[in-house]
């Protein structure tokens, strides 16, 4: 692995009205989740814990989804290409192999790319072990779907259709994928530019969806015989699961504001009525009042994040910000979250995911975690999404050990 400190040390790193810690929760939710007693002003991103980065891998096109097998392999999905990367972080630099197989030719003969879509998220069956169950979402020329393959060493098997008529266009695609603690697999969807789809119960666009791995409604979903979880999103592209199974989720804002939530089963996030609090965009209107909406944790100016993928660990929520270009750090706090913090800010340009590294993964070698602990994770940069300015290494994967 190569150590990195810095690829773009001009980059200023002049932080300004970074974030706004909020107080979890809407009127009448009183479900004693994560949040604040009290709204905290953060006039610049607090302190940052040090972040020492080694490169795992290099010169990957566009990659998007990223998941590790149980025996520490990383799976990458490449969006415009509709490929998918087995890699070994245990090697220098990480040994790769492109999955072949009636999967693999069917993703590269029906994935359609362009824009925001193409092939995005991937999960992993929490009973791979034996059902060897892969999940991904993709763009086809019909909408968005979910379809599952079994991965028998480097061959995918055939795609099976879990989840269809998801909306699609050229931006607000969602993708996102993840296993909950409930073992039910949540997708998160964009609204397809068409905000009227987030507020649309009958609509999978604009939502968090909780389906069994068949695709059918998942028992106790809040709505009777529909897969939606939660509704009135924009662009979910991260969630992610505390301990305590608090379930987060990043999104990206329009102009004004991204959001980190906290998300409650049944619970409407307020796109397109609200973007940000809901003292910020609901008003007067008895069709939307503002009590009817739930407010973020944190919120972000939209230059500072676009946050896409999301990591929870015991001792923080990680968001990976795209046009912020740095990863947020959130502490976990007894009472909710911390001040936003900083890390890699210019350094590797946009980054797309970030995950948890297995707990045996080896960290930089530089790393001085000292006793408080250390998060180890793996970060996806994304310069060759056609947004960015890559370099000729560019995208990497990063494994990067934060220190408290």
């Amino acid at each position: 692995m190569t150590s990195v400190t810095s690829r773009r040390r001009t980059a200023a790193v002049l932080l300004g009205l970074a974030a706004v810690v909020l107080p979890a929760g809407c009127g009448g939710d009183g479900d004693g989740d994560r949040g604040g007693d009290s709204t905290e002003h953060a006039e610049r991103a607090a302190a940052s814990p040090r972040a020492t980065v080694d490169v795992v891998a290099t010169r990957l096109d566009a990659p998007w989804g990223l998941v590790t097998l149980p025996d520490g392999r990383v799976l990458v999905t490449l969006r415009d290409r509709a490929e998918m990367l087995l890699l070994d972080p245990t090697t220098t630099p990480a040994a790769r192999t492109t999955l072949t197989g009636p999967g693999a030719d069917a993703l590269a003969s029906g994935t359609a790319h362009g824009g925001e879509g193409g092939l995005l998220g991937v999960a992993v069956s929490p009973r791979f072990a034996t059902d060897r169950r892969v999940f991904l979402y993709r763009t086809t020329d019909a909408g968005n779907e979910v379809v599952r393959a079994e991965l028998d060493g480097t061959t995918l098997g055939a795609l099976t259709t879990v989840v269809d008529g998801i909306p699609a266009a050229s931006i607000h695609d969602g993708g996102r994928l993840a296993f909950g603690p409930d073992d039910d697999l949540y997708v998160t969807t964009g609204d397809a530019v068409g905000g009227d789809e987030a507020q649309d119960l009958g609509s999978l666009g604009g939502k968090i969806l909780r389906v069994t791995q068949d695709g059918d409604p998942a028992p106790g979903n809040p709505f009777a015989g529909s897969r939606v979880w939660s509704w009135g999103h924009r662009n979910v592209q991260g969630i992610g699961w505390a301990a305590d199974g608090t379930m987060f989720a990043s999104e990206f804002g329009q102009n004004t504001y991204d959001e980190l939530n906290v998300v409650v089963p049944g619970a409407n996030y307020g796109w397109p009525v609200v973007e940000g609090r809901r003292a910020d965009g609901a008003g007067d209107d008895p069709e939307h009042p503002p009590e009817a909406y739930r407010d973020p944790v944190v919120v972000w100016a939209t230059s500072d994040a676009s946050p896409s993928g999301l990591a929870v660990t015991t001792r923080a929520v990680y968001l990976a910000g795209l046009r912020g270009e740095r990863l947020w750090r959130v502490p976990l706090t007894s009472g909710g979250v911390g001040e936003p913090q900083a890390l890699l800010a210019g350094e590797h340009g946009r980054l797309r995911a970030v995950l948890e590294a297995p707990a045996d993964d080896t960290a930089p070698a530089d790393d001085t975690a000292g006793a408080g602990g250390r998060d180890v994770l793996y970060v996806l940069t994304n310069d060759t999404d056609g947004r960015g300015s890559p370099s000729a290494d560019d995208d990497r994967l990063l494994r990067v050990a934060v220190a408290d």
